[in-house]
């Protein structure tokens, strides 16, 4: 069974990969305002932030969505 995923921008990166490195980018302030969840915006880290969106399905597909947007060639 082949598991590749050529044409999906994520595949291979975790979750606490993307979050880091859109706090690197963005820092947590801007994060915040560009996603407006209180992960990002009350006592951030990255801990709080994988526990919240490991539990919520539209709030990772919108950290994913701007990682895409971000960090695409």
């Amino acid at each position: 069974m082949n598991n590749e995923q050529p044409k999906n921008p994520l595949h291979g990166i975790t979750l606490e990969a993307i979050v880091v490195a859109l706090e690197a980018h963005y820092g947590w302030d801007v994060l915040g305002q560009k996603i407006n969840i209180n992960c990002f915006n009350n006592d951030p880290s990255v801990k709080s932030s994988l526990k919240f969106l490991r539990r919520t399905p539209w709030a990772r597909a919108q950290v994913e969505q701007l990682y895409v947007e971000t960090f695409s060639d």
